[in-house]
């Protein structure tokens, strides 16, 4: 691709009425060209995988951290792992489960993550494993009495057993319609969460009580304008799990899936896009500052979502508020930076505030696409079914006669991780 990607959209059908700072009307989508992700800042083309890894590649990683997500510190030289509790028969037998501490610092009351860790007991060796981040803590994952009650802030759903910003044992299992472990168990992989506020909290809280304050400088009280937001914490957090994983004989770290809903699907990419140590990356309904083309201003806007949540990306991208035509990226360059590794985006149509309608199919499938050709690597984005599971095979290998495998869009039960986005993810 030697020339940009020009896009021009002219849809009528206006909807009668859409939330402020939303637009839902397709005749208000602008005209608008995307940069190309395979022309240089030097103006030149990239030609060959090597100009790729070891220029335009660093560049756009660069545009992303300045622009959009912010600048995350490294892997932390104090950090530890501790493994506190450990059933080789839980779950009636069918899993080994483990859960461990992260520790960012050598203050052991200082910030930290819990790690709750499936694996089964079908298969022998390390196995390979989905990891994601999740909403209400541990806990909610399984109604598993074994797995340690959260005790860190969370938002108020009383339905669901959280009150007055704190878990209770009545929110155990809350959110096991969205983990559907015993299958994933079935096909022999493991699965491994972490609560997304163990990392930061999902509030504008002047970022006092998550990670962030553990690597301010003398005299700083928040991130700098360029420095990271929740957003990228939470990725953060993702690549400190990846390195506990490299050290447990009992996963197979080259075969680690990542995958998030939404916020966290917003996550997922990023931390995809930075940690080449992640095999594959999936992301359900991650919208704008997701998967969703910021230009297209469709569905939930930079503005919108920079006003709504403040603290999930650096202070910069404010800067694009009604004004994404000036960004110097948009989300397909974050995508590409995933390829040649497969990444699967899959969004729900009845999901306004996170549109499938946000993602023309044309800019997330040709940009990693021609990422591929460069290494020679054969297209695992939305297309062939036959295609993908073969891709998604070598990337994660077939385990107990099942295999990981493909994504999609299309309808469905939406709204979280549903047994229609698990079945997209494992084939029998």
């Amino acid at each position: 691709m030697t020339q940009a990607v020009a896009v021009a959209l002219f849809f009528t059908g206006a909807l009668a009425a859409q939330p402020e700072g939303f637009n839902y009307d397709e005749s208000k989508v602008p005209q608008y060209t995307l940069p190309d992700p395979l022309i240089m800042a030097s103006g030149e083309a990239v030609k060959d995988a090597q100009s790729w890894n070891k220029r335009r590649r660093p560049e756009i990683l660069e545009l992303f951290r300045r622009e959009v997500y912010g600048r995350s510190p490294g892997k932390p030289a104090g950090m530890s792992f501790e493994e506190f509790e450990r059933d080789e028969k839980a779950l009636d037998g069918k899993a080994l489960r483990k859960q461990i501490t992260v520790r960012f610092s050598a203050d052991e009351t200082g910030p930290s993550m819990d790690i709750l860790v499936y694996l089964p007991r079908s298969q022998k060796g390390p196995v390979p494993i989905f990891v994601g981040l999740n909403f209400s803590g541990n806990h909610s994952i399984q109604p598993d009495p074994g797995i340690k009650l959260s005790t860190q802030w969370m938002r108020d759903r009383p339905e669901s057993g959280v009150v007055n910003h704190r878990a209770t044992e009545r929110s155990r299992g809350s959110a096991a319609s969205r983990w559907p472990v015993d299958k994933i168990l079935a096909h022999g992989y493991g699965l491994a969460t972490i609560y997304c506020g163990d990392i930061d909290p999902d509030f504008d809280d002047g970022f006092k009580n998550g990670v962030h304050p553990l690597f301010y400088k003398e005299g700083q009280s928040k991130p700098g304008p360029g420095e990271w937001g929740t957003i990228a914490a939470w990725a953060w957090g993702l690549g400190r799990a990846m390195d506990y994983f490299e050290t447990d004989d009992d996963i197979d770290h080259k075969r680690v899936a990542l995958l998030g809903h939404s916020r966290l699907g917003k996550a997922s990419l990023w931390a995809g896009a930075r940690d080449r140590r992640f095999a594959l990356v999936i992301s359900n309904d991650s919208g704008c500052g997701g998967a969703a083309l910021s230009r297209r201003h469709f569905g939930e806007t930079v503005q919108r979502i920079n006003t709504s949540f403040p603290h999930w990306f650096c202070g910069n991208f404010t800067k694009y508020n009604e004004n994404e035509a000036s960004l110097p990226l948009d989300q397909h360059m974050l995508i590409a930076l995933v390829a040649p590794r497969p990444t699967g985006q899959q969004d729900e149509d009845e999901l306004l505030a996170a549109p499938g309608l946000g993602q023309p199919d044309d800019a997330l499938a040709l940009v990693p696409a021609l990422v591929h050709d460069l290494h020679g690597a054969e297209l695992a984005v939305e297309g062939d079914a036959g295609l993908q599971v073969a891709h998604m095979k070598r990337q994660m290998g077939e385990v107990g006669g099942h295999s990981a495998a493909s994504w999609g869009s299309g309808s469905g039960s939406a709204r979280s991780y549903a047994a229609l986005c698990w079945r997209r993810h494992m084939a029998a």
